[in-house]
This record gives C-alpha cells, structure tokens and sequence, in this order.
C-alpha cells in the first residue's frame, strides 16, 4: 500500500476518503500499447471513478511532430486543461486501467508543465473495483478554470542530449522496456523500428518496480532493486522506454525515494531506433 503523498503517489483508501472534495480533480489516464485490443476512451465511457476526466494522451500530445505523443505545447496543455475544468489550486489523482502504467506519463507530464499537486492512483482502476469501490458511466460537469504553467525543461532530454550522455556516461540511462527488447531478442511493437538499446544504459523493466497487484514496491524495496541493477544514485538519471510511458514510472520511483535529478527521453525507442545516425547496442550491455 502506498504511503500517501499528494505530490506522487496515493492509496485508494486515500482517494475514497477525499473523493468529495471540492478541489480535488481526478483524471482516467489510460493508454494500452499498440496489440492490445483495448480501447481506454470506450472503457472509460463505460464505467470510472465517479468525477474522473479522460485524459488523451495521443490528443495532448504535440501535433506536429510524428513521434507519437511527445509532450504537448504548454499552450496546448494549458488549454486542454482548462477545458477539463483542472486549473490552479486543484490537487489532482490519476489513474488507469492498467494498475500502474500510462498514469505516471501523466504524473511526468504535470511535472514537466511545473505543477506539483498531482499523484498517481496507486494499483489503478483494477484495484479500486477489485475493492468494490464506487464508479459511474456519466461525465462530470465541466467548469473552465485558469491553470499556470511554467514548463519544468531539466525534466526532459532530447535525443541529442542522450547521445551526449551515451558517450560521456554522465547520467545512467535506464530502459524501462523488458529485458527481451533491451537485449535485442524480441520486435518491438511498432514496425520498422531496430532491436536493441542505447548504447551504455541499463536495463530497468518496469514490471520489476511493481507488486502483483499493479501497486508500487517499498521505497525500501525500490532502493534495493536501483541497486542490483547496477545504478549509481550519485548521478542524475535519464529514463527510456519504447515511447516515453512507462519510462515514467521509473522517474515515479526515483521520486519516491527522494532523488529529484531525474528526466525522461520523449522519444525514447520510437525515435532512436529509427534513426540510422545513432548507435545501438544489443545483449545485455
């Protein structure tokens, strides 16, 4: 269970305890990987948690680039935002379908536009039901509210910055993808893309910083897995992924345990498999 902090991460006990306040603004982030045969806007649709928003990662996204949902304007953002009624003074919870997946991009993303009252739903949706708990298939009555944005730019790498950091070695990089892709021995879900990894980093599945449940591990826990992976927390952290998701829930548990010097590669495999001018390495180093 989740030793509840309104700036990371809160155990359902937490969100059923604070559902009717005023000011709290709950938002259904879910996003499933391309094969999956889910569709989270018609999940949603069917039933939430009562109050809940849909947060569209693929719609609040930046439109012009071909990535996919790289993190959006903060023009964009704020706009979206305010029309989801979700502006200042609000403490905001979200969650998915997943337990613990898509959630912590959104969590990240807040972060990234300089907003601090966010947490993640910690297990989701699934444990919420699994409990019995509320939901509602109605949508919330929306009301505009200003949101302040001032975008965080340390929270974020691009791919010539994590070049220069796969060749100096001064931030670890850590891969949140499965092993089999880290190394290599398994496609990737989106076509045309290399196998492999960039060269230097670790190799960090983010299913190994989960319980069964889809809840997060102990700090304790967390602190002892960064460690037999290998990580040196002297030094600051750059997370990856296949499209800069799940890489976030690394940067969740690094903020867990109280390290603060971390950032996430938006364009995470998407971007440097394409691309023919960077490096890969395969196996596991």
């Amino acid at each position: 269970m989740a030793t509840d902090d309104p700036k990371t991460l809160v155990s359902t006990d937490w969100l059923g305890a604070h559902l009717k306040d005023p000011d709290l603004r709950i938002l259904d982030g879910s996003w499933y990987l391309p094969g999956t045969d889910r569709d989270a806007k018609a999940e949603y649709d069917a039933a939430h948690i009562p109050g809940a928003r849909f947060f569209d990662i693929d719609d609040i996204s930046d439109s012009r680039s071909a990535l996919p949902h790289m993190a959006p304007t903060t023009e964009k953002f704020m706009s979206r935002l305010r029309a989801m009624g979700v502006g200042d003074g609000h403490q905001v919870v979200v969650y998915d379908g997943a337990g613990l997946f898509s959630a912590a991009r959104i969590w990240w993303l807040f972060k990234l536009m300089g907003q601090q009252n966010i947490a993640v739903l910690d297990g989701g949706f699934p444990k919420w039901q699994a409990e019995n708990r509320p939901v509602e298939d109605m949508p919330p009555l929306i009301r505009d509210r200003h949101m302040t944005v001032r975008r965080q730019n340390h929270l974020v790498k691009d791919v010539t910055q994590v070049a220069a950091a796969s060749k100096l070695g001064d931030y670890t990089i850590l891969d949140a993808r499965s092993a089999a892709r880290f190394r290599g021995e398994a496609p990737e879900p989106r076509e045309g893309l290399r196998s492999g990894h960039i060269p230097g980093s670790k190799s960090l599945p983010y299913t190994e910083l989960l319980n069964e449940d889809g809840t997060m591990k102990s700090a304790d826990a967390l602190r002892d897995i960064l460690r037999a992976t290998g990580v040196d927390l002297s030094k600051p952290v750059i997370t990856t992924c296949g499209s800069g998701v799940s890489a976030a829930i690394i940067n969740l548990s690094l903020e867990r345990i109280g390290k603060t010097d971390h950032a996430l590669y938006d364009g995470s495999w998407a971007e440097w498999g394409a691309s023919p001018t960077v490096p890969i390495a395969t196996g596991d180093a």
